[in-house]
């Protein structure tokens, strides 16, 4: 089945130079994480950790344009944080993540090693045409925070059934679990990322979530020049 992730053009008005990252992966394998990777996450958590106790965290590369971002697309960054400025917070004042299973693991892992929103959903609950926009009244869901959440004026992604991601929280219905054999992974990028620097994040994020969970994977960048992404689904 033929599917297609859309970056609007709301939200390329909004924040020119925005750039939506999109890696399909098919055939994989998602479980508990393996002791290297989460020995590798700890580290990276640890050494995070210990660099925010004597820096403002609206100081941290990445977290201060995404505020901006959030500003342009009629957010309010200190009431609706940025998914990986939550994480980013969470890290300073425990010290670590908890564990969810491999996916989720290695999602946080990129968001907070490359300090910028990201997600992950299960291909197989996404029906028809994705698309990454600024949220109208009608883009509600239950998130993964237990609640159920409005994103009007704020960046969302939805397809046919309705709104399912944001880069600040994700819904129940498209969320990976250990049963997920194919998934759909949006990086949100910013402007000052430039594509060659986007397309080596991307490679190298697809490569280590490869080794980990096998299968295959296509990848794109969407901007103002490609505005959509195809791929076959498997189911």
């Amino acid at each position: 089945m033929l599917t297609h992730v859309l970056l609007d053009q709301s939200l390329l008005h909004a924040a020119p130079g925005l750039k939506v990252g999109a890696i399909y992966y098919k055939d994989i394998i998602v479980g508990e994480s393996p002791k290297m990777i989460k020995g590798r996450l700890q580290f990276y958590q640890e050494t995070l950790h210990t660099e925010l106790q004597d820096l403002p965290l609206i100081e941290k590369e990445g977290i201060a344009e995404w505020r901006h971002i959030f500003k342009a697309a009629g957010t309010d960054p200190s009431r609706y944080r940025p998914s990986h400025e939550s994480l980013a917070r969470a890290v300073k004042k425990n010290g670590n993540l908890s564990f969810v299973h491999s996916a989720v693991d290695l999602n946080n892992f990129f968001s907070i090693q490359y300090m910028l929103p990201a997600g992950i959903y299960d291909a197989s609950a996404l029906k028809g045409t994705v698309t990454v926009k600024i949220g109208e009244e009608a883009d509600t869901y239950e998130g993964l925070n237990g609640r159920t959440n409005t994103f009007k004026d704020k960046i969302v992604s939805s397809d046919d059934i309705g709104a399912f991601g944001s880069p600040i929280v994700d819904s129940n219905r498209t969320k990976t679990t250990t049963e997920t054999t194919e998934a759909l992974q949006l990086f949100y990028l910013p402007p000052s990322l430039s594509k060659k620097e986007a397309e080596k994040l991307l490679a190298a994020s697809a490569k280590m979530f490869h080794q980990i969970h096998s299968g295959e994977a296509d990848v794109a960048i969407l901007d103002d020049e490609q505005t959509v992404f195809s791929f076959q689904k498997t189911t």
